[in-house]
């Protein structure tokens, strides 16, 4: 049986994505997470905004120094791709808009880190032709945008076309498409009931892994090797406000499954996800790893 390759990527940025300016799961949620991981004896790929690495540059240097990858998850978790669907007050930056913000975003981290980056993921996983184009310039190798439960094309890493992302092509930049549940009949328009994020806080483990097996069984069942890559997010693992949020001319009152049991409980599942995918002899590596062992 072929192995199982998985990806743990997590996004560094504001708490609950775009919806608050506050880095509360940054500062305190990396810890746990590189704590947990570093029991587990696993490496993952961090992407940070570049705003995030310019505020907490130390943060950035402690995940590289604990043998974990640094990545870019754009500079102001703005919608650098394709808008997939609409989110008000939130509008995608122009095509030509996107070269200099991922350009500078890289820079951003570059200086902190003092190396390259490698490894991008575009927020909400709204990536684009101009982002991969882009980033094929800028010498990038991994780009884990790729929604599957939206276009549920590419169910394994490819190298996309420079004319049209989601299309295999002979770009040097390896997509790595996210986890989705493709045995599911679709109750929602768009297809996000597939995306499995935050199902291992939300309902817990054992619900996700039934997933995850029914997956692997209609990646297999095609002749595809299995890649699991997962998002998650520091502010997952710190308790996050159920009600509304006040800052600046007014508030925001988050979904509950957005804000639903993080913290210590999401920790605790993260590392029974890490276990169970031990079980089934997973191998644990970063993007930018899976890239130069894909080629």
């Amino acid at each position: 049986m072929e192995e199982i390759m998985v990806v743990f990527g997590f996004d560094m940025e504001t708490d609950i994505g775009s919806w608050t300016p506050y880095y509360k799961g940054l500062v305190n949620g990396t810890p746990g997470i590189l704590n947990l991981l570093s029991r587990k004896n696993i490496k993952s790929t961090f992407l940070f905004t570049g705003e995030a690495a310019k505020k907490y540059p130390n943060i950035v240097r402690e995940v590289a120094e604990r043998g974990h990858e640094v990545g870019c998850h754009s500079l102001y978790h703005e919608t650098v791709g394709d808008e997939l669907f609409p989110i008000p007050g939130t509008k995608p930056l122009l095509p030509e808009e996107v070269p200099f913000r991922l350009r500078k975003a890289t820079e951003w981290i570059e200086e902190v880190l003092n190396d390259k980056v490698f490894s991008f993921r575009a927020p909400r996983l709204w990536g684009s032709t101009a982002v991969v184009n882009t980033l094929e310039k800028l010498g990038y190798k991994a780009d884990v945008s790729y929604p599957l439960y939206y276009y549920g094309e590419q169910i394994v890493p490819y190298h996309p076309d420079k004319y049209e992302w989601t299309k295999k092509g002979n770009l040097k930049i390896l997509e790595i498409p996210n986890f989705a549940d493709m045995t599911m009949e679709s109750k929602d328009e768009y297809g996000r009931d597939r995306d499995q994020w935050p199902l291992f806080r939300t309902k817990g483990t054992n619900e996700l892994m039934n997933h995850i097996e029914n997956y692997m069984s209609y990646a297999r069942n095609r002749n595809r090797q299995v890649v699991l890559c997962f998002y998650f997010h520091p502010w997952e693992f710190v308790e996050m406000s159920k009600g509304p949020i006040h800052y600046g001319e007014g508030a925001v009152l988050p979904d509950e499954y957005l804000v639903e049991n993080c913290g210590e409980y999401a920790l605790d599942q993260l590392g029974k996800l890490i276990d169970s995918l031990n079980s089934l002899k997973a191998v644990f590596m970063t993007a930018k790893n899976l890239a130069e062992r894909w080629d």
